[in-house]
């Protein structure tokens, strides 16, 4: 209503006027250090523990480079100051280290194969099927997890002996798949469950069979899930050390953990060639998680949210 005696009334929305919009204040709390934002002492943190993991590998590469009379010394350096390779010539060169590295690699791919399949199969029918028992049995597996390894050695040597497999690589990977079946088998059966079952059904209303949902279907879904249980069981199987010394005798069956020991004698330690030969051990384990880098953090990240 406009006119004399009364005030122009304008509509904001129709003269295109905004309302003041109050800035939002920036909450800040006091952090680490006297950082006074949150996501700045995160990193100052997150660059410390990464300080702090990689400074022991970062001083055993070094000291690989070092002769045996520079690592002696009471005054340790990062950086070499006589740099040498022949710690690398001597360690893959004696005590037929290069051949237990061949050992070691394939008792950790076998292992990761068998674990890889069964895990997924026994996965697949806790996750799909119903069965008389089927949570008990589970729950048994998960029992598995809380028997420490150390007091299965003589149950797992009875075993092998009675079936013939002691002082073999077949053995060794008979044992190392049984020990990481349970914790494969409860990690894939949450993903396998987190997949729609109306993506199974259209699988097989096309005639697929329960093999083919598997592998076209359920295994690329959770192919975060399998990287880290890939991960896990070769790393388990490249580093494990007391099963294969109790259960291997035969020089030519010992694997690479075994190999190094062999460093270190009664009297003396050839310590160039043991952190040499410890280089040599870790770079089959940054590379596969290297490799399975990317489907990690994505299983990480999806574990976190289920």
């Amino acid at each position: 209503m406009t006119g004399p005696g009364f005030p122009t009334v304008l509509d904001g929305r129709k003269s295109g006027a905004r309302a003041p919009r109050r800035r939002a204040r920036r909450t800040t709390e006091p952090g680490l250090f006297g950082v006074r934002s949150w996501k700045k002492t995160r990193l100052v943190a997150a660059c410390v523990f990464a300080a702090v993991s990689v400074f022991p590998l970062l001083y055993m590469v070094s000291l690989s480079f070092q002769p045996t009379s520079d690592i002696l010394e009471s005054h340790p350096v990062l950086v070499p100051a006589h740099p040498t390779v022949q710690n690398y010539v001597q360690a893959w060169s004696e005590n037929s280290f290069g051949h237990f590295f061949f050992n070691s690699m394939i008792v950790a791919l076998a292992t990761v194969v068998i674990t890889v399949s069964f895990a997924s199969l026994a996965a697949f029918a806790f996750a799909r099927y119903k069965f008389p028992f089927k949570e008990v049995i589970f729950y048994v597996f998960l029992a598995a997890l809380a028997v420490p390894s150390v007091d299965l050695i003589i149950p797992q040597y009875i075993l092998m002996a009675r079936l013939h497999l002691t002082d073999s690589l077949k053995g060794l990977v008979l044992i190392y798949s049984s020990e990481n079946l349970p914790f494969s088998i409860f990690l894939l059966r949450g993903f396998f469950e987190s997949v729609p079952k109306e993506l199974e059904e259209s699988f097989r209303l096309d005639g697929a069979s329960t093999l083919r949902v598997l592998t076209r279907l359920i295994a690329p879904l959770s192919r975060p899930a399998l990287a880290i249980v890939a991960m896990f069981t070769f790393n388990f199987a490249w580093e494990e050390f007391v099963i294969a010394l109790t259960l291997i005798n035969t020089p030519s069956n010992r694997t690479l953990p075994i190999g190094l020991n062999f460093f270190i004698g009664q009297h003396t330690t050839q310590w160039g060639p043991f952190f040499a030969g410890s280089v040599f051990a870790t770079i089959p384990s940054v590379l596969v998680y290297l490799i399975a880098q990317r489907w990690f953090q994505r299983g990480v990240s999806l574990g976190g949210i289920r």
